[in-house]
């Protein structure tokens, strides 16, 4: 974990560098339909990865980007920071680094004597890496070919105290998602669509560990996330996301004598995006992330804001 911290800090000089080059600023991608950062770092909505590859480069440029996020909930709330990397619209190499504020976590202590900290927090880092395999999102954007790309995304989560949890849930603390994603741009229309793929184990997106013991679901499985963005005009998008997650640790917690304790539901959000110039994006969204560990948080739906600032060149 320290290596891909060091990655990122390495990756934030970085841009800062590229930012100062005019060859880096001047290129010819349309403002918003690269995208922004996701929570997870790759370019695309803020719950999901697209197909295009990010930051401002084309054909024949390297590129960068950097972003901070923070989202809340009634329970919970996530701050997340990033960079990204894109070589000829092809490749993208993305980290990000995840900080998850899980206090109400301190319930568990109530079920068993797990040793969860007052105030805990999870961090998770992820790498990734996205690589453009056919079509083009703008040049195909008169015909019914899509820009799909294919993708992987290696988390490493440090729970803290939390980490008797996971050990009693048969959660692992690393592992790697892998995702193939279409993105269809109606240029005429202002019109986005994309559905992305995910192999996935991830409980939480990884931050509450990767799998479960018998009789939760412990083997990857693949499940379905959904974009569609409008754009208003060429310095604003709004649109919707839906990201549909593997539940892993529901059956587990039944057989426990939790119920749907440990149930988890689908992440959704409405967002707006704004670009006032080709380096800068500031993304806003309403999200509703379901039930997160309903068994300490009275069941409660966690819904709240999301917000994200972007810089790319």
């Amino acid at each position: 974990m320290k290596h891909l911290k060091s990655a990122l800090m390495i990756a934030m000089v970085g841009v800062s560098s590229l930012a100062g080059s005019a060859a880096m600023a001047d290129t010819g991608k349309l403002l918003l339909t690269g995208g922004v950062s996701s929570v997870d770092g790759a370019a695309g909505g803020g719950l999901t990865p697209w197909a295009t590859i990010g930051t401002n480069a084309t054909d024949g440029e390297i590129g960068a980007s950097a972003f901070v996020s923070r989202a809340v909930s009634q329970d919970y709330s996530l701050n997340v920071i990033g960079a990204a990397l894109g070589y000829k619209d092809r490749f993208e190499v993305s980290i990000a680094r995840q900080d998850f504020d899980a206090s109400p976590a301190i319930a568990l202590n109530g079920i068993a004597p797990f040793g969860v900290q007052p105030g805990q927090k999870i961090k998770m880092d992820i790498l990734g890496l996205k690589v453009k395999v056919a079509g083009d999102a703008v040049l195909d954007s008169d015909s019914l070919m899509p820009q799909i790309a294919v993708g992987l995304q290696y988390k490493k989560v440090d729970p803290g105290s939390i980490g008797s949890v996971l050990k009693f849930l048969d959660a692992k603390t690393e592992d790697t998602d892998f995702y193939v994603s279409a993105t269809k741009l109606f240029l005429g229309q202002g019109l986005l669509v994309n559905g992305t793929l995910r192999y996935t184990r991830a409980n939480q997106n990884g931050l509450l560990g990767f799998g479960a013991a018998s009789p939760g679901k412990d083997k990857a499985s693949w499940v379905p996330e959904v974009s569609v963005a409008y754009l208003l005009n060429k310095n604003i998008a709004i649109g919707a996301e839906y990201r549909v997650k593997p539940n892993n640790l529901e059956d587990l917690g039944r057989a426990a004598g939790l119920g749907d304790a440990l149930a988890e539901d689908a992440w959704k959000d409405l967002f707006v995006a704004w670009a006032p110039n080709k380096s800068t994006s500031v993304t806003l969204a309403y999200v509703d992330l379901g039930r997160i560990v309903p068994g300490i948080t009275a069941n409660r739906q966690q819904t709240g804001y999301y917000l994200s600032a972007q810089f790319a060149f």
